[in-house]
């Protein structure tokens, strides 16, 4: 962050560093002090605490003085909501979602790019899917999961590779020899079957399946995921019986949102 801030006027730079803090915050870690921030966003612990005092004077961080850290406040929440709002995907696919899980035992999710991961937008599950269960406002990987893979495969060529370049520089883990040559493979596959698959990939008990939501006037390149436990949602049983209900979901909701 710090060398691309170093391109912007000094408000601008301000404002990318207070950004940077915000999004710092998680649904794992909702509470941090100043020497966290520092040392996740790389910036001097002075210039932390500045940036904090004006955020929570503008109400997007309230302080827990007591223990000394900070939690996202009302306006981050606020907009968040207003985007949230924006997206007419959710409220359309949200109760198929929910049918969907139901009858599988599977988790269905919509997610987006944040940055160089994809974020959970909308999650939904059966209450007899109890090892599998994740909400809003989770991030995942790129390049080893379903859902990300059917992201990049639906990018243009050019900002696919520069994305994963990206990744390349600032998560170098993610992108070894064996593992680009499985993303390579999900982009070929991607080519002729309209989604993409992970099979232990991501974690080697999960399985998932992912297909994009694509209209004309769509802001963000939207992914629809089904995935569970590989004990139950087998590699066979996705492709048999789960991808035909992906892909008519997609469709589906494709649909209504040119409406």
């Amino acid at each position: 962050m710090e060398h691309e801030s170093n391109l912007l006027p000094n408000s601008a730079t301000s404002l990318a560093k207070g950004l940077e803090i915000l999004r710092c915050f998680s649904a794992r870690e909702p509470a941090l002090s100043n020497s966290q921030l520092a040392s996740y966003t790389g910036l001097p612990k002075s210039t932390v605490s500045r940036l904090t005092k004006t955020l929570v004077e503008l109400g997007y961080l309230r302080h827990d003085q007591k223990r000394r850290q900070y939690r996202i406040g009302p306006s981050v929440l606020a907009l968040g909501y207003a985007a949230l709002s924006n997206l007419r995907v959710i409220d359309i696919a949200r109760p198929h979602m929910q049918a969907l899980a139901e009858a599988t035992d599977a988790l269905i999710s919509l997610a987006i790019r944040d940055r160089l991961s994809m974020l959970y937008i909308e999650a939904c599950s059966s209450d007899a899917n109890l090892t599998l269960k994740m909400g809003r406002g989770v991030h995942m990987p790129m390049i080893t999961t379903s859902i990300g893979r059917a992201f990049l495969a639906s990018l243009p060529k050019l900002e696919r590779e520069y994305l994963i370049t990206q990744i390349q520089s600032e998560q170098p883990q993610q992108v070894q020899a064996d593992i680009l040559a499985a993303l390579n493979a999900e982009l070929d596959f991607f080519n002729r079957n309209k989604y993409c698959r992970s099979f232990g990939e991501w974690k080697k008990d999960v399985n998932a399946v992912s297909a994009p939501i694509q209209w004309p006037d769509g802001t963000d390149l939207v992914v629809l995921s089904i995935s569970g436990p590989s004990f139950i949602i087998t590699p066979r049983l996705l492709e048999d019986e789960l991808v035909p209900r992906l892909l008519s979901l997609t469709d589906y909701i494709s649909s209504q949102l040119v409406l």
